[in-house]
């Protein structure tokens, strides 16, 4: 098990951009050690997920304005549970043993940390969710 730990360790992306500070609340710093790194490696398949997500509501989401596109990035990891789920268990899949433990400890305060850092990736990312142009 101690050898899973290691190689999840290993495996993420080390963010520089992060500081870690001794006022910092405890949510904060398991946020910034563990969720924005796994968040980073990630990344690929989340936009594949909602990618997928898109195609199974009849791609309704190219139909919207970017301020209803916006709306209906939070109504999906906001309001679909099956989605959500889906999203958390990627996320959750990568934790360590102690970062699990940390997890269940405060896991409702989490949960909010961790969608509303997969929306902000979404949101910041949704020129990738547009259809290539047609050739003529």
């Amino acid at each position: 098990m101690e050898e899973r730990c290691s190689n999840l360790l290993r495996a993420r992306p080390e963010i520089k951009t992060t500081q870690i500070h001794i006022g910092m609340s405890d949510d904060e710093r398991f946020q910034n050690q563990t969720l924005r790194p796994i968040l980073k490696m990630q990344n690929g398949l989340f936009l594949a997920m909602f990618k997928n997500y898109i195609a199974k509501y009849k791609n309704t989401y190219y139909e919207l304005s970017l301020e209803k596109r916006l709306a209906y990035i939070d109504n999906a990891v906001q309001r679909n549970m099956k989605f959500r789920n889906s999203l958390k268990g990627v996320i959750i899949g990568q934790f360590t043993l102690e970062e699990y433990e940390t997890y269940i400890a405060n896991s409702s305060a989490l949960n909010k940390r961790m969608m509303g850092m997969v929306i902000k990736r979404l949101k910041d990312q949704m020129q990738l969710f547009e259809k290539a142009p047609l050739a003529y």
